[in-house]
């Protein structure tokens, strides 16, 4: 379970403690790490005491000893020489990896809970057991952040992990092949959005410094460990939302997705009855591009005509002329509010269903 990079690197640290040439094996005999100096036992020796009950026992120059995991024995861990110190080495190395083999495991166990947690797919009393076991406190304020990229999921994977080495209490899964997934643990007090608007500007720099482009949403905070799957389903409804409505922002959260959260849970039939009955059959696509520029400038300058025609560096009167025409052609007039907000809707009506069409081609 011990990955052998992670062993070499036990080895070689504990030489400088204990002065002694030191080596793993696995019960099958296999050397799997060894400082420099060290002489190899042989397969038949290692194989010996792995099926013996005995827990130690000296042989060809080593002192061998026995790490088990749950009660079976996993590795052999040696130390040069026959003598009580080269013992004492090998026991004490031995030690060492049965506590790396508990980390290891309850690391595991940890990304498993974690992922059940965010699915949805454990009993209530089941979370607040594992989570008693595991050291996870229950009651911190968490969000949930997701993290999209377009291709090489493995690389963000490690990158996001590198990001929160140093934050034992957050979590970095994967729950399916698309995205990676982080458990944010915030600060009792303080504002918890601007901390995590942070945190997603961070994912975000990391995966750009290595030629990643990514997209970012998070969901609301909560306050329980059995809402975090709440907090999750947001996180991933406003990435889909985000890829709609707000495709040039990068990092999009789920309580600012504002109208567009709503349109995005219409059923498909009902978004053709509206834009049927707003346009008469017809789609707004078929405006001509002078017409369409104007309506956009018209709703980012807040439907002030002054604003609009001097950002389109128009006069006054020829953006009036393209309303009314406009309002010809639909029967809503912008300058009106209601006419204005229901052709918002429709627009991003619109949006939407081009979208779902997209997407199910």
């Amino acid at each position: 379970m011990i990955s052998n990079q992670v062993l070499q690197t036990t080895v070689d640290g504990f030489r400088e403690i204990v002065h002694r040439e030191l080596s793993v094996y696995d019960t099958d005999g296999k050397l799997l790490a060894a400082t420099a100096g060290s002489h190899h036992a042989s397969e038949s020796a290692v194989q010996s005491l792995a099926a013996s009950e005995e827990r130690s026992k000296a042989f060809g120059g080593q002192q061998l000893y026995k790490v088990y995991d749950e009660y079976e024995p996993e590795y052999i861990a040696a130390a040069e020489g026959e003598d009580e110190e080269a013992r004492l080495a090998a026991r004490v190395l031995a030690f060492q990896l049965e506590g790396l083999l508990v980390a290891y495991k309850e690391k595991f166990d940890k990304d498993n809970f974690v992922k059940n947690l965010l699915l949805d797919n454990l009993l209530l009393v089941d979370i607040y057991n594992r989570a008693k076991k595991l050291h996870i406190d229950a009651g911190a304020r968490r969000a949930v952040l997701t993290v999209e990229t377009g291709g090489g999921e493995s690389r963000l994977h490690e990158t996001v992990k590198a990001l929160f080495a140093n934050r034992p209490s957050d979590f970095v899964t994967t729950v399916d092949e698309n995205n990676v997934v982080v458990v944010r643990e915030l600060k009792p007090e303080g504002n918890g959005y601007e901390e995590l608007q942070h945190c997603a500007e961070d994912i975000r720099d990391a995966a750009a410094e290595t030629g990643m482009k990514t997209r970012i949403a998070y969901g609301t905070i909560v306050y329980d460990l059995r809402e975090v799957s709440k907090s999750y389903k947001e996180a991933k409804l406003a990435l889909d939302v985000g890829k709609i409505f707000y495709e040039e922002k990068e990092i999009v959260a789920y309580n600012n997705l504002g109208i567009g959260r709503l349109i995005y849970q219409l059923p498909m039939n009902l978004c053709r009855m509206f834009i049927k009955e707003i346009f008469d059959g017809k789609s707004p696509e078929e405006f001509d591009e002078e017409t369409l520029i104007t309506i956009r400038q018209f709703f980012e300058n807040n439907l002030n005509v002054s604003e609009t025609s001097r950002k389109l560096f128009i006069h006054r009167n020829t953006l009036v002329y393209r309303l009314d025409k406009l309002q010809k052609t639909t029967g809503l007039d912008l300058r009106v509010f209601d006419d204005a907000i229901t052709f918002k809707i429709a627009l991003m009506v619109v949006e939407y269903m081009n979208y779902m069409e997209k997407t199910d081609y």
